[in-house]
């Protein structure tokens, strides 16, 4: 492992208003794990897209060499041929096509214009083994979980012989045991002699898996450390990536905690997709002004389907149990009459269902108050944008104007706008559904900041998270779910992350 497989150097890549990468080193050896780290926006995700092709040879200034040869690709096809493929954060697989179909979608085994599909079907299963997935190649990539998904990923990239595998976040959207399954697959592609570069926020697994790491700070290298002899640890990487120790994770908070405002009784979802199935039992909950209640539970144990049902019935079927707002029972029958009553909800998918991509940050802070910016049936054009570029500087969203493109955004300031949208409704509770997923740490700090300041004035906040050091740092209260229950209620101080994890596998055993 003394031989660079690749080396970029000078990399340099231009937007309009924007340098993105200013003299960008990276070299990473042979039969490696070599990971790149760095704030929301330094510029991992870009580099990466230069080193594939994404934006070709000719768009950037700077030279790539791979295996001591200088590289121009034209196109994604072009690093692909030479055994270099990406596999980015937004899975691309087709889910109404099977697994095989996915695997060698334009590279597809054919003779004579045929498709033989014995021979798809057999590699793919072949391809399936090695990656350890044990489904039939013919089983659609709808019916599978995004765990799966991105095995099948790794599967593809191995049907073109790949040399170099980059993933961007490969964990950010799985569940512990995927995640560690996923790690464990890299660590046997190293030992079979194929290179790996990870983009990764969980510096947890950085550590765990990684031989070495650059990073990465507003588009330029800042360094290369060796796992091995810098005795790299998570206050170094965070150091380097955000210019300053982080002494404290989340920001100190004393809170003010008030009467109650929402109060959620005997609440009962049962699934859409399978008539009958009990998704949340008998779920009580109650949140007050001025706190943060956290909501743990394992995947699948009804977190968002509880947050999602409540929020204006935007999930489930034969939905029974009480909400009671200041105290007086509502009733909430779609997402406009939860609006009208003041709650909101963030969801944990903003690509999908937060934002639309192709719109301008303004449009997308109005989208769900257009009434308050109407007059007569129209929209205030001026008043739209004098509201929008306010939540620009008061979220301290990175971005030249309003008018920016949200999809051009980095992860956390996409955050930023739909946190926007929503306090623009004005609430008097705010739900949370993964505030911080595939959020760099600095962009969590000031994003932990807002929540502490909302709650400050005075509005409920309920936050779902999958990392059990997050609720244990921000929230004042957390409950416990598994399988459809509330299992446990726990103050702050007497919350640990063992009690949380017997609540939330509590009653597991009986369901097996």
């Amino acid at each position: 492992m003394t031989d660079d497989i690749l080396r970029m150097r000078g990399i340099t890549k231009t937007f309009p208003g924007v340098k993105a990468l200013q003299d960008v080193n990276l070299s990473v050896r042979q039969g490696e794990i070599h990971a790149i780290c760095g704030e929301n926006g330094a510029g991992k995700s870009t580099l990466m897209k230069v080193l594939s092709g994404v934006y070709p040879h000719g768009t950037y200034e700077g030279e790539i060499l791979f295996e001591g040869e200088p590289c121009r690709f034209a196109d994604i096809r072009d690093s692909e041929h030479r055994g270099i493929v990406i596999i980015h954060q937004e899975l691309a697989l087709c889910p109404q096509l099977s697994i095989a179909e996915n695997i060698f979608l334009g590279n597809e085994q054919a003779s004579n214009g045929l498709i033989d599909w014995n021979r798809t079907n057999h590699e793919a299963a072949e391809l399936l083994k090695r990656v350890g997935l044990h489904e039939n190649p013919v089983t659609t990539i709808s019916d599978i979980g995004v765990g799966k998904q991105q095995l099948v990923e790794i599967a593809k990239a191995l049907s073109k012989r790949v040399r170099l595998l980059i993933l961007d976040e490969p964990t950010a959207a799985l569940n512990d045991e995927d995640s560690a399954h996923l790690l464990d697959l890299l660590r046997g592609l190293r030992d079979e002699g194929i290179t790996c570069v990870i983009i990764s926020h969980k510096l947890n697994e950085v550590i765990d898996i990684a031989d070495s790491i650059t990073i990465l700070r507003d588009g330029r290298t800042i360094e290369r450390l060796d796992m091995v002899t810098d005795h790299v640890t998570e206050g170094r990487i965070i150091s380097g990536m955000v210019g300053r120790d982080l002494e404290n994770r989340f920001p100190p908070h004393e809170p003010n905690i008030g009467e109650e405002v929402l109060r959620i009784e005997d609440w009962t979802v049962h699934s859409p997709a399978h008539r009958g199935r009990v998704v949340v039992s008998n779920a009580s909950l109650t949140l007050r002004r001025g706190e943060i209640v956290g909501l743990a539970g394992l995947m699948g144990a009804g977190r968002t389907e509880l947050a999602m049902s409540v929020f204006g019935r935007a999930y489930g079927t034969d939905i029974s149990g009480r909400i009671y707002k200041d105290g007086r029972q509502i009733e909430i029958r779609s997402v406009q009459d939860a609006i009208r009553h003041g709650i909101a909800y963030a969801t944990e998918d903003r690509k999908r269902y937060g934002l639309n991509l192709i719109e301008d940050i303004k449009r997308n802070v109005s989208a769900a108050a257009l009434p308050k910016l109407a007059r007569r049936g129209w929209v205030n054009d001026n008043e739209e944008y004098r509201v929008a570029d306010e939540f620009r500087a008061s979220m301290n969203i990175k971005a030249p104007s309003v008018l920016s493109v949200t999809g051009k955004l980095s992860g956390g300031n996409q955050q930023k706008v739909v946190l926007s949208k929503w306090i623009f409704t004005d609430p008097d509770v705010l739900i949370l559904d993964e505030p911080t997923r595939g959020i760099d740490v600095g962009a969590k700090y000031e994003i932990y900041s807002i929540i502490n300041r909302l709650a400050d004035e005075g509005k409920a906040i309920l936050v779902i998270s999958s990392e059990l050091p997050e609720l244990l740092g921000l929230c004042d209260r957390i409950y416990a779910l598994s399988a459809g229950r509330i299992t446990g209620e726990v103050p702050r101080e007497e919350a640990t992350q063992e009690g949380l994890m017997q609540y939330m596998t509590k009653g597991l055993d009986e369901i097996r």
